[in-house]
């Protein structure tokens, strides 16, 4: 028996309009399929809903892969693709596989010979990217960083001393109610020449990307960005 596709498909990073953000084809995927993998079903199911499916919601299998979910879990989710049954895979938000859990099943269909067909859509860590005028030709991305500030402080300067010996972009995101506290360390602890940016609700209409040094952020004042989807880069 041949193998199912495993599609990845984009969501929305937020209340945007999907074909504001999705080309044709990929919601023209998603409407199609009856089986997903989700980082969160209840949201899976409002994006389904807003595109919307051919096949009633109810009707739809959808199974979630957290972060919590364990490694031993993932087998079962593949089942369907080696029973031959397309399935698509799709993020909380964003692209699926990057910064995501989903990444595991991935891996695991790349080693059973499954064929994989990324989709294209909206990427926040690309998106602040391109927008924030930092280099695009190196760059890299770390996650979430320590919250203690202390500790949070000396990754800081790792990265900014990464930053300025390797001319290297490096991009991190935080919890969202901690964005602000983010932004008062990147202000304390970098250098006077070091650019630092601020990519707020990327593809919204309240869509925000500035780049400042330390100065010019407190000359200027902080924004609101408190539980606000942000990412945040800097440049040495």
């Amino acid at each position: 028996m041949n193998h199912g596709t495993l599609y990845l498909i984009p969501v929305p990073l937020g209340l945007s309009p999907v074909d504001a953000v999705l080309p044709l084809p990929v919601r023209a995927c998603a409407q199609q399929l009856k089986h997903f993998v989700a980082e969160n079903a209840k949201s899976a199911r409002a994006f389904l809903k807003s595109l919307p499916s051919n096949t009633p919601l109810q009707q739809i299998d959808i199974k979630e892969l957290s972060e919590h979910t364990p490694e031993s879990a993932l087998p079962a989710l593949l089942a369907p693709l080696l029973a031959g049954v397309d399935v698509g895979l799709i993020s909380e938000a964003g692209c699926p596989a990057v910064a995501d859990p989903g990444a595991n099943l991935v891996a695991l269909a790349q080693r059973e010979g499954i064929r994989i067909v990324p989709m294209v859509g909206p990427s926040s860590i690309l998106l602040a990217l391109m927008g924030s005028g930092l280099s695009g030709q190196n760059f890299a991305f770390h996650g979430y960083l320590p919250v203690r500030d202390e500790e949070r402080q000396k990754k800081l300067k790792e990265l900014e001393n990464d930053s300025r010996l390797e001319s290297r972009t490096q991009i991190f995101i935080e919890t969202p109610y901690r964005n602000r506290q983010m932004l008062e360390t990147l202000i304390k602890a970098c250098a006077r020449g070091t650019r630092i940016c601020v990519a707020t609700d990327l593809t919204l209409d309240s869509e925000s990307i500035t780049t400042h040094t330390p100065a010019e952020w407190r000359r200027r004042g902080l924004p609101e960005i408190d539980r606000r989807p942000t990412v945040f880069l800097l440049q040495a």
